[in-house]
């Protein structure tokens, strides 16, 4: 058997790759890779720099941990849905294996992708991966999906019976001989235009495996009470892992297992539980990822404020927290969960924003820019989405400063005009003395919360109503 094992960017590692594992266990190999023009153009590129930086650095590594198995990664440009069955029919493959995408784009290239393999006589076998549970396979009691996360996490939780993790593979099998071979190097970040961030975690597998060591070995404890502290280290910083694959969420929820039970390790089975449903999400209705998910906030009629989108953008709207997470953004390509959750607040209810800008605008930032995830988070945040905190809750970024970032630590790394305000004003520095004040280089808030708080309630009142049927 002559298998194609075609990496796709959310499996970057040999551990725990069962396409990997059937290939070697049934013949001969060829590890493929993809350059594809919608990721790989270098106008494509440079809107998502975080993460091909993260990418390239992973791919990098699975090139040179393929080679150490005794095995190489051919990397070719091009259109996968052209690529793949031109390559397959020309290496004569029986077979090629992936892991699943859920993405409603991931699957449209799937199907195009087997229908052009089909031509040739060759199997596309697709394999779970990305989640615990393959995608559809969780139902509530009439059979359809669920649509809030209590029921589907306890419906998950009865039907998590895994397989430990795959090692892995101690050798693989070099190419067949007689290949013609038309790759190219794995592109640099100057091939593609970007600037190298050193800001950024590391891409790699085994980058997350000591990631993942050091979780476990500390903030793990505590997990359940820090992981909501802007100051303190104290969620995983796996996110971006999850999302490239350098870790699969089976390893990672195998090791917290393993690690004990206690509130904390609860707490975190249930984050990745929550990872799990919004991926079960966009499977059943792909669309959420251009309408919302509650049909009455079609149409909603948010604001068009240039000036006060490039203040969020900027970090300068002169609410502290919202500024520090919108500088950590666009510096370490990613955001304290806590702080992404009152920014997104801001944005959609203190701005009155569409969610959607705020959607694009980190999806391009994060390294960790995971569509499903993304665009579950926000449409939570603006209460519009699938079991969404209600759309009358308004994060306060004062309270929530002060109950999540009490001594300015957090603010004070990512807004450094704010080093020398006192702790008693950190979080509302419109509030200091004004001889401090005119110190500062930092703007007054642009809008007032109670004066954004009524604005975004009546609008919301009004136009709910009007739509209820």
């Amino acid at each position: 058997m002559r298998s194609i094992v075609w990496f796709r960017g959310k499996d970057l590692r040999l551990a725990d790759h069962r396409p990997l594992t059937e290939a070697a266990a049934s013949g001969e190999v060829i590890p493929l890779f993809v350059l594809d023009p919608f990721f790989f153009a270098p106008e494509r590129a440079r809107e998502l720099p975080h993460r091909l930086q993260f990418l390239l650095e992973s791919l990098k590594e699975l090139e040179t941990h393929l080679a150490h198995l005794g095995s190489r990664l051919l990397v070719v440009p091009g259109r996968s849905v052209d690529v793949v069955p031109r390559l397959a029919a020309q290496w004569k493959a029986d077979q090629v294996l992936a892991h699943r995408w859920v993405e409603p784009f991931g699957r449209e290239r799937d199907r195009r992708v087997a229908e052009g393999l089909g031509c040739e006589g060759i199997a596309f076998r697709l394999f779970e991966g990305e989640t615990l549970l393959p995608p559809g396979s969780v139902r509530n009691g009439q059979g359809g999906m669920f649509r809030v996360f209590t029921p589907f996490g306890r419906a998950c939780g009865a039907k998590l019976d895994l397989e430990p993790a795959l090692p892995v593979p101690r050798a693989l099998p070099p190419l067949p001989e007689g290949l013609v071979i038309e790759a190219v190097p794995i592109p640099s970040l100057e091939d593609l235009a970007l600037r190298s961030n050193l800001a950024l975690q590391s891409g790699g597998e085994q980058a997350a495996r000591a990631r993942l060591k050091a979780f476990l070995d500390g903030p793990l404890a505590d997990y359940g009470t820090d992981r909501d502290r802007m100051d303190r280290p104290g969620t995983s910083r796996l996110s971006a892992d999850l999302k490239f694959g350098t870790l699969s969420v089976r390893t990672v929820w195998q090791a917290a297992v393993a690690a004990g039970q206690g509130e904390s390790v609860r707490r975190y089975l249930n984050e990745l539980l929550w990872r799990e449903f919004t991926h079960h999400l966009l499977w059943e209705w792909p669309e959420l990822l251009e309408h919302p998910f509650r049909a009455g906030f079609q149409g909603f009629p948010w604001r068009e404020a240039e000036a006060d989108w490039q203040a969020w953008t900027e970090g300068r709207t002169g609410y502290p927290v919202v500024d520090a997470a919108a500088r950590q953004l666009k510096t370490e390509g990613f955001v304290h969960n806590r702080a992404r959750m009152v920014a997104a607040s801001f944005l959609t209810k203190h701005l009155l924003l569409d969610y959607r800008r705020g959607e694009a605008h980190y999806l391009r930032r994060l390294t960790d820019g995971d569509w499903a995830q993304n665009n579950a988070g926000w449409q939570w945040s603006a209460g519009c989405g699938c079991d969404a905190q209600p759309w009358f809750r308004i994060f306060n970024p004062v309270a929530q400063g002060l109950a999540f970032d009490p001594d300015g630590t957090y603010v004070k790394r990512w807004v450094p005009e704010l080093a020398d305000c006192p702790t008693a004003f950190i979080q509302e520095p419109w509030k200091a003395p004004k001889a401090l004040r005119a110190r500062l280089d930092y703007p007054e808030p642009i809008v007032d919360h109670a004066l954004a708080r009524q604005r975004f309630l009546a609008t919301a009142k009004g136009h709910l109503r009007r739509e209820a049927p």
